[in-house]
């Protein structure tokens, strides 16, 4: 297997990675998402796009990557990946083992391949094996259904003991990021919720920062 047991060693602190909403109007989002980003420490932004022809896409890509990028962000694209190259992206993030498996070659080495989506161990071992930069557990599926929380939890634990290819755990709600972090996710992804908080984005980014720096106090 081409995953192996973590070191012993102190786990670097996990980071925030945004998940944007679909945007259809880059230039009319771009001022909210330099502002979250520019509030906290980001690793990366998932971009996602309302469905379009690819030159529309590739277009508002481009408006998007320098803004995420300048920051030493990496700007990864939900899907697209056969463009991700063209328009700047650092890489893609495809849904189920089979997308990813379809994509990951044309991905690496010099593009981000992550993979979400993974319903069972074996489609995470088999993500990792085949060369995904993370895997991501904890997301919203088709339809608005997502696994129970202590489900998540249980596969972030199993993931953090015996894999080194990272993890992102997703936090539908703020109270999930302190026990994602606790659970050993490398990243902790945050989504709606940041772009719909009425106090603006950059505040909600700062307090979700806040709570992944504090998982052991975390509400």
């Amino acid at each position: 297997m081409a995953t192996s047991h973590r070191a012993e060693a102190k786990r670097p602190a996990p980071r925030l990675y945004l998940v944007t909403p679909a945007v259809e109007d880059a230039a009319g989002f771009s001022g909210m998402l330099r502002d979250a980003i520019a509030s906290a420490d980001i690793a990366a932004v998932l971009l996602r796009l309302e469905p379009a022809g690819e030159r529309d896409l590739i277009n508002r890509i481009k408006i998007l990557a320098p803004l995420v990028q300048q920051n030493d962000t990496a700007l990864v694209l939900a899907g697209n990946p056969e463009i991700a190259a063209r328009a700047g992206a650092d890489g893609a993030h495809l849904i189920g083992i089979e997308a990813f498996l379809a994509a990951v070659e044309g991905l690496k080495p010099a593009r981000i391949a992550g993979c979400g989506g993974l319903a069972t161990r074996d489609d995470a071992m088999a993500a990792g094996e085949r060369g995904a930069d993370y895997v991501m557990f904890g997301e919203t599926e088709a339809g608005g259904r997502r696994p129970s929380f202590e489900a998540i939890i249980e596969r972030i634990e199993w993931w953090a003991e015996l894999f080194t290819v990272p993890c992102v755990g997703y936090a539908a709600t703020p109270k999930e990021i302190g026990p994602l972090a606790a659970a050993g996710a490398d990243f902790v992804a945050v989504g709606d919720r940041i772009w719909d908080d009425s106090r603006g984005a950059a505040t909600a980014v700062s307090e979700a920062a806040s709570l992944l720096a504090a998982p052991e106090t975390a509400t």
